[in-house]
């Protein structure tokens, strides 16, 4: 059964556009259609009432979400919390993410996203390993006693046979060159964070296979006159690219304009970096012993380092249009499109089009999320 979503505003390659009814065939974008085409006439409609339809949201970076995080325990019933609790938000696609820790537990969140895709969870697409090859002085709220360099195991491990996208953070400094080729050539997406490299070193990472930066700003060498860091290198390369907290506390809104106009289009996205508290009633979890606690979005230890966050994708898109003045249609490009890209998978994701995988979101006016498609299955968010 075609079903065709009608009366809607859809963001197309040409910006949000009325009149044209969506239709979909099982998991499947068949196209775009007037509402006078025989198609339409004949499928099963769906009245989206005048509110705007958008490629799902793609999340890197989900730590935790729904009470729970993934670090505490990497099983399959965690990540289907998870990808729950964040798909009240338009979040339809994304990568559980472990936060620096031992190799045990490493293999055990590898073998949990593996599981999770093979039984069909909703929603992910590979892993997030951010971590443990970072550098101390740039820790933030990881563990420095998980920190250890990348060897030959480590690399066996990522390069191993996955069901989805692997997405590795690590800092540039802290892998030789030929790690970074190894680990590229086995397929593996490297991000740099939470890195003290300087600029020629990043450079040099840059040219040898990392292809973006974890949360831009946070946890690495900024941008100074005289010494450019990670920041600087990330800002003046046209081929890599940067995910963003948009949340009004990890970075100021004129930096982020800064930045966003100093990458070619198509290079930022949006991540949350989200914590157990969203989707969640209980403000508070436990990391490394100690009590995070959110308040005003904000999630931070007793002593007040930042520790993820409690954003959802929602409010990001929302907050990327109002806090830093990107249109709608390019907001919603940097939280679907653009992370798609990133991630190599921008011919099946990302886009409301003719073949691609009906994962779709319905925002109303306010931004806040009425349904989500995830594979042509529809939920009711409100």
């Amino acid at each position: 059964m075609t079903t065709a979503l009608v009366n809607g505003r859809v963001l197309t390659d040409h910006g949000l556009q009325g009149g044209f009814a969506v239709l979909l065939e099982g998991d499947v974008i068949a196209g775009l259609a007037l509402p006078s085409d025989p198609r339409v006439r004949a499928a099963e409609r769906h009245d989206l009432e005048g509110r705007v339809l958008l490629p799902g949201f793609i999340d890197c970076q989900v730590n935790g979400g729904g009470g729970v995080l993934f670090n505490d325990a990497p099983t399959v019933e965690t990540i289907r919390t998870i990808g729950a609790a964040h798909r009240r938000f338009g979040t339809t696609g994304f990568l559980p993410t472990l936060i620096s820790d031992d190799v045990d537990v490493m293999r055990r969140a590898i073998e949990a996203v593996n599981a999770a895709i093979e039984e069909g969870v909703p929603g992910v697409l590979g892993i997030h390993l951010e971590g443990p090859f970072l550098a101390p002085e740039r820790k933030g709220v990881h563990n420095p006693a998980k920190f250890r360099t990348v060897d030959m195991d480590d690399i066996a491990m990522l390069a191993g046979k996955h069901n989805g996208v692997t997405l590795l953070t690590l800092a540039p400094e802290r892998a030789s060159i030929d790690t970074l080729r190894q680990l590229t050539e086995a397929g593996v997406t490297v991000a740099a964070g939470h890195t003290a490299s300087d600029y020629e070193t990043m450079r040099d990472a840059l040219r040898n296979g990392v292809r973006g930066f974890t949360h831009l700003f946070n946890a690495m060498t900024p941008f100074t006159s005289r010494e450019p860091g990670v920041v600087g290198a990330a800002l003046e390369d046209p081929h890599s690219w940067c995910g963003l907290i948009v949340d009004g506390h990890h970075v100021h809104p004129a930096a982020l304009r800064v930045a966003i106009a100093a990458k070619p289009r198509q290079k930022m996205f949006l991540v949350t970096d989200a914590m157990p508290p969203v989707g969640a009633s209980d403000p508070s979890f436990v990391l490394n012993g100690e009590k995070i606690t959110a308040r005003d979005g904000v999630c931070q230890t007793a002593s007040g380092v930042l520790a993820g966050s409690a954003l959802d994708m929602a409010t990001a898109v929302r907050n990327t249009v109002e806090m830093v003045g990107v249109p709608l249609a390019e907001a919603a490009r940097m939280a679907s499109t653009y992370p798609a890209a990133f991630l190599g998978l921008e011919k099946i994701f990302g886009k409301v089009t003719a073949g691609y995988r009906a994962d779709l979101v319905a925002l109303n006016e306010d931004y806040s999320v009425f349904e989500t498609w995830i594979a042509g299955a529809c939920q009711r968010c409100e």
